[in-house]
């Protein structure tokens, strides 16, 4: 008994420190959003003839409440974890890809690392949930991917070795589910305050778009069938199992669908929660999030279930070619950027993102004004 009471004094302290970073998530600055729309106006162009670049910027002054934010320091973190549900045959790929795309992450060889380069980014992998104790020693990296220095930063917030299987019971407890959020908040919030200014998402999981499937169905209201898709290329059999499954763990566990943390607990993951997390993170202070795609989505869902003001801070980078993507977007009222047919992960296309959101601020305090320029304006 005094276990449990143990556990439920840390369970509702982790629930109080979420509920905190919740409650700090204020409206964003309305008179920077204005400054920027004058200044916006009075650049050398037609007036709205940038246009996703201008509402962009506009977006991004609000959250910062001022036109010229620092965007010297970038980054993108990308949150890895294992689920129990691959058990069920669920994935193209064996759960050991998790630590050995994270030893590629660290070793400069994925495609975060080359966008994310190109983007002037860094790059933070956390270990929320990888089954697997990583060694992450200069040896193993050479060793990885030929190269001798890591290319990124790694954090270690591991909470357990993956997740069960939430075809047979909730993927994970409740404490669990809210130090997994705790977790993205913490390395948000510690980031931020070495200097980032904008903080893209990303993600490593094999498994992990049937727990951001499921999210979606029951978040969304939808049937499974409409929210799933290839994953890493199952073939056509694989995805009717992966329905199958999906719409099982839902039965099973019937998840809240008005309540994030019963929603990850039960049929989610250590890494979408981590998301999440970052997401809360970012939004309590003021900081652009620029959310990657189909589990970045998902962990966007369960940020906005805890606190829907933070959907102000989120940027959605491209719409991913899983299909249930799309939904996510639409019932978080969230507008891509750009649709290139992705759906690697990684945080790739938030790194494309943040490198649009620089642009979109280097536009709107790099262009001269007509009348710096002596440039007659419209009659």
């Amino acid at each position: 008994m005094a276990k449990n009471k143990s556990n439920y004094r840390k369970t509702a302290h982790l629930f109080e420190m979420i509920s905190h970073t919740a409650a700090g998530v204020n409206a964003p600055d309305g008179s920077a959003q204005k400054q920027a729309q004058k200044q916006l106006d009075n650049l050398t162009k037609p007036q709205g003839s940038l246009g996703r670049l201008e509402e962009l910027a506009k977006q991004i002054a609000s959250i910062k409440g001022v036109i010229n934010p620092d965007f010297s320091k970038k980054l993108v973190i990308v949150m890895a974890a294992d689920h129990g549900v691959v058990d069920e045959g669920v994935s193209a790929y064996p759960r050991e890809v998790t630590p050995q795309m994270v030893y590629n992450f660290l070793s400069g060889g994925a495609g975060i690392n080359v966008l994310a380069k190109h983007a002037g980014a860094d790059v933070v992998i956390v270990d929320v949930g990888v089954a697997s104790d990583l060694d992450i020693s200069p040896q193993q990296l050479k060793s990885a991917a030929g190269s001798p220095s890591p290319a990124g930063m790694f954090i270690s917030r591991k909470i357990a070795y993956g997740t069960q299987n939430m075809a047979k019971g909730p993927a994970m407890s409740k404490e669990q589910a809210c130090r997994a959020i705790e977790a993205g908040i913490s390395v948000a919030k510690e980031m931020i305050s070495e200097g980032y200014g904008i903080i893209g998402t990303g993600d490593m999981g094999i498994g992990n778009t049937t727990a951001s499937s499921a999210i979606a169905s029951c978040v969304c209201g939808v049937d499974a069938a409409l929210v799933t898709g290839y994953g890493t290329g199952i073939n056509e059999s694989g995805l009717e199992n992966k329905i199958r499954i999906i719409r099982k763990a839902i039965e099973l566990n019937s998840p809240d669908a008005n309540d994030g943390i019963d929603v990850l607990s039960k049929i989610g993951g250590f890494e979408i929660g981590g998301i999440a997390g970052v997401i809360l993170g970012c939004a309590s202070t003021k900081t652009p999030v620029v959310i990657d795609g189909f589990i970045s989505g998902a962990g966007a869902l369960i940020a906005e279930l805890i606190c829907p003001e933070c959907r102000n801070y989120m940027i959605a980078s491209h719409a991913s070619v899983e299909k249930g993507h799309r939904i996510m977007l639409e019932k978080l009222k969230l507008k891509p950027l750009f649709d290139f047919d992705m759906r690697l992960g990684e945080g790739t296309g938030a790194a494309i993102g943040i490198s649009i959101a620089d642009a979109a601020m280097k536009v709107l305090n790099g262009m001269a004004t007509f009348k710096e320029a002596k440039v007659s304006q419209k009659k």
